[in-house]
C-alpha cells in the first residue's frame, strides 16, 4: 500500500495546480464515501468535495469532515478541490455590512486558514443560481458573492503569498442551455470573473436532458473570460434524460430473465436494488438491456471531447460514487442521480473485500480519459 501511495504522490506532483484538461472524482458533500481503494482502481488524480457553510455553526472548520477529508486526500498525493456552498433557499441575500453578512463572512474566515495553500483549487460558491429563490437571483446575489471572493483574494495575498498553490474560481453556473437563465446577473457574474485578477475562471454544472446542451455552457463562458482563464466542470450529467425514463416499463428481455411482474417500471427496479443490492450481473443487465441507458454509455467520452475542444478546460470531475442522499425514499419522481456514478455502492453488492463495485458503463472511459 505504501508503494502505491508513493507512486500516486509522484504522479500528482507531476500535475500542476493549473490543471489542463483533467478529469477527476466528485463526491459532493459525501466525504464519508471516499475510499482510497476506489480512487486507486480508477487511476484518479483529482478529488472534489463541497462544504456546506452553515454547518460551521455546529462544527468548527478544523473538525468538519469535509475539511479534514479533503486535507487527508491531499496528504496522500492527490490534487484537491473544495467548493464552498452558501445556501440561500429561504431568504434573500444579505447586504454588505449587515450582521447577517458578517455571519457568512465569519464562516469563510474560519475555513480560509485551514485550506488556503493546501487545496489546489478553492471555489467560491457551489450553485448560487440553484441554492437561492428565483426572485432573489438579481444583482444582490452578485454583490454577495463578489464580497466573499474579494475576502478570499485578500486572505490569499496576505497569508499565502505569490507562490500560493491554491487557485480561486467562482462557482457555478447552471442550466445555461435555457435562455431564461442567461440574465443580467449571470452577465455580471462573468464580468466579475473577467475583471478580477485573483480569479482563475468559472465553474459550470451542466445537468442536462441531452448530450449536446453542454456546448451552450462553454459557448457562453469562454468568450466572457480573459484568454488566460480556464473553466471547471465540477458536476455534469445527463440525469434529466434518465429522469424521463423512470416510469417506462423495464426491458422485456430483462423482465423475462429475472421473472419480473408484467408492467414493472424502471424506478421499481432501482428501488428494489437499493433495498437489497443486486449481484453485479443483475444490475449491469438492467442498464445494458435498457436502450435509454446503453445508447448513452459513452456520455463521459462525448462530454470530455466538448470540454477539451475549447482548450480552456482546467478540471472536470464526475459523480464518482452512489451516496446516501441519492437513495432515500426512491420513488417514481426521484431524480435518479445514482445512475451517473462510476461506482454503484448502493445498488450492487460489495466486492468480497468490502469495496464498491463499479458501474460497467463508465469505468473504462473514465480511466482512459485521464491519460
Amino acid at each position: 500500500m505504501r508503494r502505491v501511495l508513493t507512486i500516486c504522490a509522484a504522479l500528482s506532483a507531476a500535475v500542476p495546480a493549473q490543471a489542463q484538461q483533467a478529469l477527476g472524482a466528485n463526491y459532493n458533500e459525501h466525504y464519508e464515501d471516499i475510499d482510497f481503494r476506489d480512487l486507486e482502481k480508477a487511476d484518479v488524480r483529482w478529488v472534489r468535495l463541497f462544504l456546506t457553510m452553515p454547518e460551521l455553526e455546529k462544527s468548527a472548520a478544523a473538525d468538519h469532515g469535509a475539511v479534514k477529508t479533503i486535507l487527508e486526500v491531499g496528504k496522500r498525493g492527490y490534487n484537491t478541490i473544495l467548493s464552498l456552498k452558501f445556501p440561500r433557499n429561504r431568504r434573500d441575500f444579505p447586504r454588505p455590512g449587515t450582521p447577517e453578512m458578517e455571519r457568512e463572512i465569519a464562516w469563510l474566515d474560519a475555513v480560509l486558514p485551514r485550506v488556503m495553500g493546501k487545496v489546489d483549487i478553492l471555489v467560491i460558491g457551489n450553485e448560487p443560481y440553484i441554492e437561492s429563490r428565483r426572485e432573489d437571483r438579481d444583482l444582490d446575489l452578485n454583490a454577495f458573492y463578489e464580497a466573499l471572493a474579494r475576502r478570499a483574494i485578500a486572505f490569499r495575498a496576505a497569508r499565502c503569498g505569490a507562490g500560493c498553490k491554491t487557485r480561486l474560481y467562482m462557482g457555478a453556473l447552471n442550466r445555461l442551455d435555457l435562455a431564461q437563465n442567461r440574465t443580467a446577473s449571470t452577465e455580471r457574474w462573468m464580468a466579475f470573473v473577467k475583471a478580477t485578477p485573483g480569479i482563475e475562471g468559472v465553474d459550470i454544472h451542466p445537468h442536462l436532458p441531452d448530450m449536446e446542451g453542454t456546448k451552450t455552457f462553454v459557448d457562453y463562458v469562454v468568450p466572457r473570460m480573459r484568454p488566460n482563464q480556464k473553466f471547471l466542470v465540477l458536476e455534469f450529467s445527463i440525469v434529466r434524460w434518465w429522469e424521463q425514463h423512470m416510469k417506462d416499463p423495464v426491458p422485456a428481455a430483462y423482465a423475462e430473465k429475472y421473472r419480473l411482474v408484467r408492467g414493472t417500471r424502471n424506478w421499481q427496479v432501482i428501488r428494489a436494488a437499493l433495498q437489497t443490492p443486486f449481484r453485479k450481473v443483475q444490475w449491469d443487465d438492467f442498464l445494458a438491456l435498457s436502450p435509454w441507458f446503453e445508447t448513452r454509455k459513452h456520455y463521459l467520452r462525448h462530454q470530455m471531447e466538448i470540454f477539451r475542444s475549447t482548450g480552456r478546460l482546467a478540471v472536470a470531475t464526475y459523480g464518482f460514487k452512489q451516496g446516501s442522499s441519492m437513495s432515500r425514499n426512491f420513488g417514481p419522481s426521484t431524480t435518479p442521480w445514482l445512475l451517473n456514478s462510476v461506482y454503484a455502492a448502493r445498488t450492487i453488492s460489495p466486492n468480497p473485500d468490502g469495496s464498491a463495485a463499479f458501474n460497467y458503463a463508465w469505468i473504462d472511459d473514465f480511466r482512459a480519459l485521464q491519460k
